[in-house]
């Protein structure tokens, strides 16, 4: 055995060059998954030299796959920048009008986010779907996903907008002020009439995301927000000769700008080279396939159901924190909505994350997959850290940005002190969630969100805030933020022990599993 012993001598082979004295035709040491690397672990060549070589060349794939993953992900978090900044501008230039218009766009945020977001996780099933079929060179099945992703739309905006437009009976229920209900179910039947174009805007979007292609949407995006500001000016306030809708004209400068963003998005993808060979728009209305239906809906409900409980979990948190007193929610929304942008940035390295496992897997590389997985921790746990690190230090300006009461500063810093610690394990679970979904596992993904979320983060955090059982008088909204660390904790535990449980299958079992899934 001793015989078999490779001498290393250069970090790539030549193969173009016919071997002579001067041009070796040499290998780098492989992982020991292979032949060579198992005869050398045969061989127990364990020199330093040889293990030097091995780590440099481990830490240069880390950083190639960190680069293309930063690359992907930086689009999409401006993308989300955008999209989040529109509800801003609406909340600000609704405000300038009256409270009650101010109130109707909070209220009916809470309506239309969940159910919107439930449409646009059925949707999320496309990009792993997609990537997998780049990556395998299936490139020519691409079109018919996406155009089964209309039919997903289609069936979909029937009873998301039915439920949104008969919202006022919800209104109706909550006890709430006649004008600010009737301003509610305003704005919320204009906004109805923009859903089908945001949700076809997020079909062609998971498109580009599949292929790589993350720019579009952040351009595109961008754009709808320099229209939703003229077009909020103009509705709201009723400027060149259109009428003051006040919140209701909001909604129906947003219906316009997700019409407009959908225009622009299915003019991309038409006139984009790198789809030319797609042929998308060929035959774009084909018949409902019920298989492929089925299997994107199998990928998509989990995650979609997961979307909707998420947000419910906070809406609601607001909700119990209410008759606490003003300042302890204004405490928790400061808290909340900081937390909420700088959760941006884990969640587009989970999306990126997502696309590139989709890759290597469709490339027929486990392995890849591995790297890719292990390079979005390693980015994102060090972006964890700065972030951390700036809202221990800067915590109390934060919350200066938002109020200017001495006692809800205070409270917010303490709260943001324990968003501190929530930042890391958010990070490790929306990564690891993000990884699952290019392993096409997102019913595990569902099942740990709802235990740890529902089952032990919701309960232990009521306990905590509002009751003398744990601790005598409860710590307010302290006790949620703390059962938020210990949920979200949780779930990176269960959901890093399940894809360690998909990785150490077999690389023939777990490619033909991915195959039936495609």
């Amino acid at each position: 055995m001793k015989a078999l012993r490779i001498k290393l001598r250069q970090s790539q082979a030549s193969y173009t060059r016919e071997e002579t004295v001067n041009n070796r035709m040499t290998y780098p040491l492989p992982p020991f998954s292979t032949i060579i690397g198992a005869l050398h672990n045969a061989c127990k060549h364990n020199d330093l030299e040889i293990y030097l070589f091995m780590n440099v060349n481990f830490v240069k794939e880390y950083h190639i796959e960190a680069k293309k993953l930063i690359a992907i992900a930086i689009p999409i978090l401006l993308a989300q920048i955008a999209q989040n900044s529109m509800g801003m501008v609406d909340t600000i230039m609704a405000g300038r009008v009256s409270a009650a218009d101010m109130a109707a766009i909070s209220v009916g945020a809470s309506i239309w986010l969940p159910l919107v977001l439930f449409g646009h996780g059925l949707l999320l099933a496309l990009p792993p779907t997609i990537s997998y079929l780049n990556g395998s060179g299936q490139r020519k099945r691409i079109a018919h996903q996406v155009r089964q992703g209309i039919w997903i739309v289609f069936f979909s905006c029937i009873p998301l907008g039915l439920l949104i437009y008969h919202s006022d009976v919800v209104l109706q229920n909550m006890e709430m002020e006649p004008r600010l209900a009737e301003i509610t179910s305003g704005y919320l039947h204009a906004m109805v009439w923009g859903l089908p174009g945001y949700l076809l805007m997020v079909n062609f979007r998971c498109l580009n995301d599949g292929i790589a292609k993350t720019k579009p949407a952040m351009v595109i995006t961008f754009l709808g927000l320099m229209l939703n500001i003229p077009l909020n000016y103009m509705f709201i306030y009723g400027k060149f000769g259109v009428p003051a809708f006040g919140a209701v004209g909001c909604g129906i400068a947003t219906a316009i700008v997700n019409w407009m963003m959908c225009f622009f998005m299915v003019a991309y993808c038409i006139r984009a080279k790198n789809q030319r060979d797609l042929k998308v728009f060929e035959h774009i209305l084909e018949r409902p396939n019920p298989t492929t239906l089925l299997k994107l809906l199998k990928l998509g409900f989990p995650i979609a159901v997961a979307l909707c409980c998420e947000v419910a979990l906070f809406a609601l948190t607001s909700l119990l924190l209410s008759p606490l007193g003003a300042h302890v929610v204004a405490s928790h929304q400061i808290a909340l909505n900081t937390s909420s942008f700088i959760f941006m940035l884990p969640m587009s390295i989970g999306m990126a994350t997502t696309i590139l496992v989709g890759q290597r897997l469709g490339e027929k590389s486990p392995h890849g997959a591995k790297l890719v997985a292990y390079s979005a921790l390693a980015v994102g746990l060090s972006v964890a850290i700065v972030t951390a690190f700036l809202t221990v230090i800067l915590r109390e300006h934060i919350a200066a940005i938002f109020v200017k009461d001495i006692d809800v500063i205070a409270m917010a810093g303490t709260l943001l002190l324990i968003a501190a610690l929530y930042q890391f394990s958010d990070t490790v679970q929306v990564i690891i969630g993000g990884v699952l979904r290019g392993y096409k596992d997102t019913k595990a993904i569902l099942y740990i969100t709802l235990f740890c979320y529902w089952v032990v983060g919701m309960p232990l955090g009521y306990t905590l805030a509002r009751t003398d059982v744990i601790i005598t008088g409860g710590i307010a909204a302290k006790g949620f933020w703390i059962a938020f660390i210990v949920s979200l904790t949780l779930a990176a535990i269960l959901l890093i022990y399940r894809l360690r449980k998909i990785q150490r299958l077999p690389d023939e079992v777990l490619l033909a599993r991915l195959e039936k899934l495609k």
